[in-house]
């Protein structure tokens, strides 16, 4: 079985993400390079959250 090709350079990510780096430690922790804060404001204004949508749109049903 051969080998995984590691990818090269950066991957394309959102402008307000640049330089956006984690990693994970020996100890199994995530390190990151921005506050986890600002990380949580961003996933709040630009990913769905598919569970709060199905419970919108039951409430809308009824």
């Amino acid at each position: 079985m051969p080998k995984k090709m590691k990818k090269k350079g950066n991957p394309s990510v959102h402008d307000e993400l640049a330089g956006f780096d984690i990693k994970i430690n020996t100890f199994g922790e995530m390190q990151t390079n921005f506050d986890i804060d600002k990380l949580n404001g961003f996933l709040n204004e630009n990913v769905e959250d598919k569970k709060l949508q199905n419970q919108l749109d039951s409430t809308d049903e009824e």
